[in-house]
């Protein structure tokens, strides 16, 4: 195979462009970088357009074999020289691989189970760790109004490959709140003691911006409002440490 080396070669501007979120929206793909979350993408069925490897020695040589083009099924493949590839990557030290992934299309639907409702959370690497801890903690819908892109490959480096194995559900305020259909559990510093609060069997719990907490629109809509006790000067905690506490506090309803 040829080994491309310029920066501006079309297929590597392409690649490069799944960094902003433009170029996200355009092609409908996003960015999926290092030999761990590469594999994890393949082994949780996500569409793989393409992907890019580092024509190294190493590289090379597995590029070749029977067994990797078969998991690429009919994903493309293109070998970057240093530069080319250092182009296409968003990580300070790429590892040798990167991959163009479909963005799956979600409709919005109600939810089936306990689900997450992420209003106005603008950090990517909180975003991505949310993700990560729903994955974990079996939220498997999740919807999002007014949020960082997940997409980004900031958010997706920090969901440690969540971002494949959940269902992500984009829309305004009014749309989402139209159709969840269950109980809102509000996360805010004024509510209730979450430790000592019973959550209805299936529930929605709503995670504010990190700055201005819930929305008005969504405030307003909730059922009840928890709050994570806090001891000393201690005024608040980080969006994505509040969510993980309260989804696997009220994970008995997942």
């Amino acid at each position: 195979m040829i080994v491309i080396q310029s920066k501006q070669n079309p297929v590597v501007r392409e690649l490069a462009s799944l960094k902003e979120k433009k170029g996200r929206r355009e092609r409908g793909t996003f960015l999926v970088e290092g030999d761990k979350m590469f594999l994890e993408c393949m082994e949780s069925g996500m569409e793989i357009v393409r992907v890019a490897l580092l024509a190294t020695e190493e590289r090379l040589a597995l590029s070749e074999t029977d067994s990797f083009r078969e998991r690429l099924g009919s994903a493309s493949l293109v070998l970057l020289g240093e530069d080319a590839f250092r182009a296409v990557c968003d990580e300070k030290t790429p590892q040798g691989v990167a991959a163009e992934v479909r963005i799956p299309q979600v409709p919005l639907a109600p939810p089936q189970r306990s689900c997450l409702f992420l209003d106005g959370v603008a950090d990517p690497a909180n975003v991505g760790a949310i993700l990560r801890t729903a994955a974990a903690a079996g939220y498997e819908e999740i919807y999002l109004a007014d949020c960082a892109d997940p997409y980004s490959p900031k958010s997706v480096r920090a969901s440690m490959s969540g971002v494949f194995y959940t269902k992500l559900m984009r829309g305004s305020r009014k749309e989402i709140l139209s159709l969840l259909g269950v109980p809102l559990i509000a996360a805010d510093m004024d509510g209730e003691d979450a430790f000592s609060f019973v959550p209805p069997e299936k529930f929605c719990l709503c995670i504010g911006n990190e700055g201005n907490g819930l929305s008005d629109e969504v405030r307003s809509r909730a059922d009840c409002t928890v709050a994570i006790p806090m001891e000393g000067r201690v005024e608040s905690l980080n969006a994505a440490v509040s969510a993980g506490i309260l989804m696997y506090l009220f994970k008995k309803g997942v």
